[in-house]
């Protein structure tokens, strides 16, 4: 996620720095022609770009907007995957609480608490199929590791392991079957955000209405200096250059935000995300360890 200041300009225009070039190229190239050649003879009133310009704009609006509809629903998965770990948690101490807790006890309340730690982590990799079981050895024993190495869903295999915890909890007479009902909605609650998550992840933009929004802009900016060369002379190639690149930001930003977990600066932070619910709950047994910082960017204008 871009923060909101010391984003550097290089970064602003590195994902357009193709269209900016082939934009000044293209203009320089009509400015002399007109100044020095004279073979094309094209003259076109300035309102016919000013039409398509406005339309251009209602197009990308549209298409921005919907782009900000996915961003911002996947970080409302992730505000609901921090609120559902931490009830989950709690619920797991506070039911199982009693006046004289055996050390079995607070070692299962413990590796449900560290193996929930391990889940956002996974998630998140899993989405930007970046998996690496190292992260999460840590928080998870050897047969827990050996168990979801054998899934290609980390994160569904890691639930599972918690709904088995809970039918041990159930079995001791830790829980009573109330109890485990209500838990394993919560664990419901967390494969649903899973499953959004995923759907988002899978669920590709229409392409069709990207790439004729990409060649009208084109064509808009084809059209654009032969429209202002009767007006601004040489100077249209500066003119049409500063027009072209507020529409090519506006495209790319809908472009960056249509993915939200795609390993990209403009990403759900789900990193961080992760990082706080794992300080979270080892608060809440008691754990008072640094959090373990997931190897990130050296960069101080985003997080993941």
């Amino acid at each position: 996620m871009l923060l909101r200041t010391n984003i550097p300009l290089r970064y602003i225009l590195k994902g357009i720095k193709t269209e900016l070039l082939f934009v000044v190229i293209y203009a320089g190239l009509i400015a002399l022609e007109d100044r020095y050649i004279h073979l094309i003879k094209i003259d076109i009133p300035l309102s016919v770009p000013m039409i398509m310009g406005t339309v251009l704009s209602l197009l990308l609006a549209f298409k921005s907007n919907q782009a900000y509809d996915r961003w911002w629903e996947a970080r409302i998965v992730w505000g609901a995957v921090v609120n559902d770990s931490r009830s989950l948690v709690r619920q797991v101490l506070s039911f199982s609480e009693t006046p004289y807790e055996s050390e079995e006890v607070q070692s299962w309340q413990a590796r449900i608490t560290n193996r929930q730690i391990a889940w956002p982590y996974a998630l998140g990799m899993s989405l930007r199929k970046k998996m690496d079981l190292e992260v999460l050895r840590p928080y998870l024993s050897a047969r827990e590791l050996k168990f979801i190495t054998t899934h290609e869903n980390v994160p569904n295999a890691l639930l599972q392991l918690h709904a088995q915890d809970l039918r041990y909890g159930l079995q001791q007479g830790w829980l009573n079957s109330y109890q485990q009902v209500e838990i394993d909605q919560t664990l419901t609650k967390l494969t649903d955000s899973m499953g959004k998550c995923e759907r988002i992840k899978s669920t590709v933009f229409p392409v069709t209405y990207s790439l004729y929004t990409h060649y009208c802009l084109f064509f808009f900016v084809m059209l654009l200096p032969f429209a202002l060369l009767t007006v601004f002379g040489v100077m249209e190639v500066l003119i049409v250059l500063a027009i072209s690149t507020a529409f090519f930001l506006i495209e790319r930003m809908a472009i960056h935000l249509q993915d939200p977990f795609e390993d990209k600066p403009t990403d759900t932070p789900m990193t961080i995300i992760s990082q706080t619910i794992e300080r979270n709950l080892k608060q809440m047994i008691g754990d008072h360890e640094a959090v373990r910082h997931v190897t990130a960017p050296d960069t101080d204008f985003y997080v993941m």
